[in-house]
This record gives structure tokens, sequence and C-alpha cells, in this order.
């Protein structure tokens, strides 16, 4: 049976086995990319001053590296470019490389390109180990992970400074508030899908996460982060057509009841202000996101086919805008940040790498749904591969509007979240496939 849909599968092959074990039950790649998403999603290392001066995540990639080299049947790379989401993240990468050239400042996009480059061939690692579907469950768990050590930093090591008419989170090193927000939402669909799937010690760390994230996103005092909350419980609400609806509420409740309790001062009346946009800051400020969101399509419109060039959207700011045009000495002009990660995608790599970035979020919505479909219904109480393939189809597209909405917010187009999501989805992908095909648990 060969399933259509986002991203066609790779033809089923018998895959050699890894010998060796480790600590995890799997092999030492899997461990080190694992460790890696747990760097990566959480900074962990930024917190602990021991771990930073190891340099975890190139001393891990290193790793992965030469483990893959000398271990290449460890991956899956003859599916690996016959599946989409891989053939997105590839011509990103070098289409984002050839526009550079034609942007505003090559020499500023050829900083920035190894970063991207890093980002795409991490989720491209991670796209070549989902062989089965005990790989993609740990993977998982090790996104859940990440973002349980990230509440933990939100809840106890971040603390909060006053903003406006919020109190909250400052000082995270590399993140700020609303990036958790987003990171967090990413990552929230993904705890219901752990809790839903697995034993007893796997619900109660899964609910003690699902718990602990709706109070670290009420102290992120993101509004942006609001939004994506109500965006996710509504789409749980209508995709969950299966379940009452007295669960589809008990679903979302423990993280509503945890924000409405660790919300901090001046928290609703933060979110209070999204009933009349038109007095914010965000509407009525040149610096604000309506304006500067308005610039950033402009930024698209002229320069359509390459964009400005990766990472020149502030360079833009400061020099094709009015106000960088209207400079005058003795005044500073703020190269601002694009506070939506599709304007982001569209100003700097123009219309082609809009399309190409919007089609990971698109496709990783879509497609599992369209597989869901060609599910056998069955699989909803077969036996504990077939329960989590099956309620994979549902929380991944969710997991992905998690980053959507809220990414509409922040400025995380080139950031691991979406990368990491799709590589999920294709790993569900080539799991249902061999599930379907063999009939044997992966």
């Amino acid at each position: 049976m060969q399933l259509a849909g986002w991203g066609a599968p790779a033809a089923l092959r018998p895959l050699p086995l890894v010998a060796r074990r480790s600590f995890l039950g799997t092999d030492p790649l899997r461990v080190s990319l694992i460790l890696l998403m747990v760097v990566t999603i959480s900074r962990v290392h930024q917190h602990f001053e021991l771990i930073g001066r190891l340099r975890p995540a190139l001393v891990l990639a290193g790793f992965a590296t030469l483990w893959a080299i000398l271990n290449p049947r460890a991956l899956d790379l003859g599916g690996l470019l016959r599946r989409w989401p891989a053939k997105v993240m590839l011509s990103l990468g070098i289409f984002a490389s050839v526009a550079a050239v034609f942007g505003i400042s090559a020499g500023r996009s050829a900083h920035y390109l190894p970063a991207y480059w890093k980002v795409l061939i991490f989720a491209l690692f991670v796209i070549a180990v989902l062989k089965t579907t005990r790989d993609l469950r740990l993977f998982v768990w090790a996104y859940v992970g990440s973002a349980a050590v990230l509440v933990w930093m939100a809840l106890w090591v971040f603390k909060l400074r006053e903003a406006g008419l919020v109190e909250r989170l400052d000082k995270m090193y590399t993140y700020d508030s609303n990036d958790v927000g987003c990171v967090l939402l990413a990552g929230l669909p993904l705890v219901l899908l752990t809790f839903q799937t697995s034993a007893r010690w796997g619900k109660l760390c899964s609910a003690a996460v699902l718990v602990g994230m709706g109070a670290a996103i009420a102290r992120t005092g993101s509004r942006g982060a609001f939004v994506g909350l109500v965006a996710v419980a509504l789409t749980l609400v209508l995709l969950l057509v299966r379940v009452s609806f007295v669960k589809r509420i008990g679903f979302v409740a423990p993280v509503v009841i945890a924000l409405a309790l660790g919300a901090p001062p001046g928290y609703w009346d933060q979110i209070d202000t999204l009933k009349n946009p038109r007095t914010d800051y965000n509407w009525r400020s040149d610096e604000g996101r309506l304006q500067v969101w308005t610039r950033g399509v402009g930024y698209m419109l002229r320069y359509p086919l390459s964009g400005v060039g990766i990472d020149n959207f502030g360079r833009a700011e400061g020099t094709l805008s009015d106000k960088g045009k209207n400079y005058s000495f003795g005044r500073g002009v703020r190269w601002t940040a694009p506070h939506n990660s599709f304007v982001q995608a569209g100003a700097e790599l123009g219309v082609p790498g809009l399309l190409l970035w919007s089609s990971l979020v698109v496709g990783g919505i879509a497609g599992p749904l369209r597989l869901r479909r060609r599910l056998p219904a069955a699989w909803l109480h077969g036996d504990a591969e077939e329960r989590f393939l099956y309620q994979a189809t549902l929380y991944l597209p969710v997991a992905m509007v998690g980053f959507a909405a809220p990414a509409f917010f922040v400025s995380l187009a080139y950031m691991d979240p979406i990368y990491l999501l799709a590589a999920f989805v294709t790993g569900l992908y080539a799991s249902a496939e061999r599930r379907l095909r063999s009939g044997s648990v992966g």
C-alpha cells in the first residue's frame, strides 16, 4: 500500500541492524542527536558554565558526524531525498546561499549562513535516523525532555522584570520571552502525544511537563504566546472529533489552570490589550510590529526573487526604509528585527523562499491529517505502535499550529523547531508505511 499525501515515503527496504547499543537502548548516533536536541532546544548549557565550556553542541555534532561516517548503515540515506521535507530543507539552504549574492549585504549573509546550515543539517540527520516508530517516539520524547528543562529554567532560574503592564521573564541568554513561548507551544502537543501513548510513569512525567508549560507560558507575559495557546486549544477541540467534548476540554484545562495560577502581576492587563489593538504601541508606533511587517512586505516586493538576503532585515531597516533614508546626523536608526517568521522568510528570501518555508508549515499540518484518513481506524485501539502512529497524525499537525501561530510574532524562521517538527512528520510517514506493509512492530 502506498501512502498519498505530503512527502510520499520511500520504498520499503530491509534495514541493517547496528549492533552497538547505548544506555538508551539505541546506537550512539541516535543518543548524540537526542542530547544535541536537548542542548539546542533548552539551551541548558548556557546556564551551567562547566557544561558550556565543554562546547556540547560542537562535540555532539562532531561525534554524530564521525559515527555516521564510520557507520553509514545507521542512516537511511537512500530514502532521505525522496521525502518532501528533506527536499524543501535542502532547497532552502541552497536558495538562501545563492540568493545572498543578490541581497543588500552578501558579507553579512555569508557570516550567518553557516549557522543556518547547521540547523538544516541537524534536521536532515534526524530525518535520516528516523527509521522506525521506536526512533520517532524517542525523538518526540527528546523534544518533550528539552521543553521540560526549559520549563524548569523559566520557573526557577530566570527572573521576572517589569516591562510595561506586566512582569515577565528576563535575562534568558539567547531566547527572549516571546521565543520561549513559541518553543514551548510547539512542544505542548508533543507532550499530549506522549501522555496519550505512554504507560503510568510516562503519563505522570508528561502531565507534570504539561502543567509546568502553562505556568511558564504565563511567566513569558507574551501576547503572541497567548494567541498561540488559544490556537492550539481550538485546534485540539476541533480535531478530537472521536473524543467526548468533556475529555477534549480536559486536555486543555490543566494548561489553562496552571497559566491562571502562575500568571505574574499585570499578565491579564497585558492580555486585555488584545481587545483594542489600535491603541497599542505595535499598531501606532513606527517601530511597532504592524509598521515593521508592512516594511518587510515592501522589501520582499522590491526584491521579489532573492529578498534582501538572509539575516539582512535589520540592515534593510537601516538603509532601505524611510527612517533609514531620512537619517540625520546625531540620531540613531534602529535596525529592527522582523518580529514575524513569515515576513522574515519573505523579506530575506523573496517570494520563492517564502513559498518554500511556508510549505513546511502547511505540509506539516495537512500531510499528517491526510495520512490519518488512510490509516485503519482500528489503530486507535490497536497495539502500542499503532496507537502511537495514529495519535501522531493528530498531534504533529497541532504541534505545527503551536509553532506557526506564535511564530507570527517572533523571528524564528531559521531556528530549529519548525525543521525538527518537519523531521518528525517525515519519520511518521516512514514508520506508518513500514507498519502498513509489514504488520510488524517497529
